[in-house]
């Protein structure tokens, strides 16, 4: 995928417009904040070195005074550094969670759009698998460890550049003797550190490179067994009933064993890193004294320069080092960020292949100068372009019942093309502006909400009076629903479809559309029950085309004709 070559700039191209949002004053103020407080803490850094020479100067020259001089400007250091500290820590995470809730919302608002959610499933070569592990993990680490990468880098840098300069001054001159030719080398501490530092960061990205691709299959593995898991709990009604257990079990073992595989291929990667971070620590501690302490014996320097110079030489090192020390994030970071790209790249196809007008795809017009549905030669296609139907000519008129008869199979892509979620066909479908189109599937979604806001869903519970929904209950059968209008429950699995498709039913008559287009929504019920509900429709709204899928053929008497695809 292109976004793979280049991730960092696509990666920038999605989040980087956060600096200019809506709130871009107070997140660019921010953003400065951070930048001036990690300045302050250089600042303190290098004056801790400095403080640190003169204790032990003072210490070498046995003087009692100076200690206790020392000892108030620690107590200086130490306030100065809660502050700088605690007032960093509030600014930076004001901006990760700021960062991730403006990425959050902007990818659930392109994911929620127009049916993307949905349609994306039908795109299975794009990368977009677990769009929720994406959308809840991925831009938190993406969002997370952009800033905690970028400001350790800023720090780095800044801590490079300001103690480069006190350990070239410290080093001094050294003058290496071969023979009779002498070389005099200026800041010898400074090249040293540079040397070990470059030569450990080429160790380091070549013992640490297998480690991104493991992580991305590690986390790619723990997403697919999140979503097995949640499969089965939204599912597990009819697996008990049908005593699948045993086939789940083996199911989520299967995913589990996937994630234990990407583990051990992950633990190889940390083996290595493991392996060069150890010797890495123990030398980084032990070659600063060895390399700065000949100036020392030899007098060129006092103790505190030596301790000085000791520190200096850490810093220079930790900053040069920064590549070595953040190969795990870095890697973990690059495959959620990468993660997160896939999603926004899937949803962005979505935009230009589907949404984009083709003579390839079926195209949904809403007009404020019609009062009818019209289909013009529209054609049903599968995924692959290949012609489901015969061309569909038609026109509905308001208040009319129509049985649509599918020989393919096709009725419900039909109801999708009307929704403007299947557009793989051809043909033109005129729909009236300003109308509500209610669609009824199989089974309502019932959020696990309360009952009386399940049932209004998705519009606010406020809008309707509790009054109406109890007397629409009682119309539809489900009298004893009443009383558990304020319970909550996960009522996808406590109601039987037959009471799921009532409230269907309930749901249609308060939102009072315009149209209705019944998805197989009452072949749970009995004959004379389904016959009963649709009367009760067409009664209580009576200018309101109703379009119906049905496999029971008493539902024939209700309409007035038959659409034939």
């Amino acid at each position: 995928m292109q976004h793979k070559n280049n991730f960092f700039i696509s990666f920038m191209r999605l989040a980087g417009p956060y600096w200019n949002s809506k709130n871009r004053l107070v997140i660019r103020i921010e953003t400065f904040l951070l930048i001036l407080l990690t300045v302050l803490q250089i600042g303190l850094a290098v004056y801790v070195t400095q403080w640190n020479a003169a204790l032990f100067d003072a210490i070498e020259q046995h003087s009692m005074e100076g200690v206790k001089a020392q000892i108030g400007i620690l107590l200086v250091i130490f306030i100065a550094s809660i502050a700088i500290t605690t007032v960093h820590l509030i600014v930076k995470r004001r901006l990760l969670i700021g960062w991730r809730t403006w990425l959050t919302e902007k990818i659930i608002t392109q994911w929620m759009d127009k049916g993307r959610h949905y349609q994306i499933s039908f795109i299975p070569q794009l990368d977009h698998d677990n769009p929720d592990g994406r959308i809840a993990e991925d831009i938190r680490i993406a969002t997370e460890d952009a800033l905690t990468l970028s400001h350790s880098l800023f720090y780095s840098l800044m801590m490079l550049g300001s103690f480069t300069k006190i350990l070239w001054d410290i080093s001094g001159t050294v003058v290496f003797t071969f023979g009779t030719i002498a070389f005099p080398v200026l800041g010898y501490l400074v090249w040293i550190a540079i040397a070990y530092s470059m030569c450990a960061s080429i160790i380091g990205w070549w013992m640490g490179k297998s480690m991104t691709a493991a992580t991305h299959a590690r986390q790619t593995q723990e997403a697919n067994f999140r979503h097995d898991l949640i499969d089965i709990q939204a599912n597990s009604q009819a697996i008990a009933l049908i005593r699948g257990e045993n086939r789940e079990q083996e199911r989520l073992l299967d995913s589990f064993r996937a994630i234990v595989a990407t583990y051990a291929q992950q633990t190889s990667a940390w083996k290595k890193i493991q392996i060069f971070t150890s010797g890495y620590s123990v030398t980084s501690m032990a070659l600063p004294i060895l390399v700065a302490s000949p100036r020392y014996i030899a007098g060129a320097i006092s103790l505190g320069l030596l301790i000085q110079s000791v520190q200096a030489f850490q810093h220079m090192v930790s900053a040069l080092s920064w590549p070595v020390d953040n190969m795990a994030v870095i890697a973990k970071w690059r495959t959620s960020v990468e993660r997160v790209l896939g999603l926004a790249n899937a949803l962005e196809s979505i935009e230009q292949n589907i949404y984009r007008p083709s003579s390839n795809q079926i195209s949904l017009i809403k007009k404020g100068d019609i009062s009818t549905l019209k289909l013009n030669n529209v054609s049903i296609a599968d995924l692959e372009d290949e012609k489901l139907t015969a061309n569909i000519t038609t026109e509905i008129k308001a208040g009319e019942h129509v049985l649509v008869s599918e020989q393919t199979k096709t009725g419900a892509k039909l109801f999708k093309a009307i929704a403007g979620l299947w557009p793989w066909g051809a043909g033109i479908i005129e729909v009236p502006e300003g109308d509500m189109l209610f669609f009824m599937p199989p089974k309502p979604y019932l959020p696990n909400k309360s009952l009386f806001e399940a049932i209004c869903y998705p519009i606010p519970k406020t809008t309707y009076e509790r009054a109406t929904v109890e007397t629409l209950l009682n119309q539809v059968g489900q009298a004893d629903l009443v009383k558990q209008l304020n319970r909550v429950d996960s009522w996808e699995h406590v109601l039987t479809n037959a009471q799921q498709q009532c409230l269907g039913v309930v749901r249609a008559l308060l939102h009072r559309p315009q149209w209705i287009f019944i998805q197989e929504a009452l072949d749970s019920l009995a004959p004379s029950e389904e016959l009963k509900m649709l009367e009760l429709l067409a009664g209580a709204l009576p200018q309101t085309g109703i379009l119906t899928l049905s496999n029971e053929p008493a539902a024939a008497a209700f309409h007035q004709r038959n659409l034939v695809i």
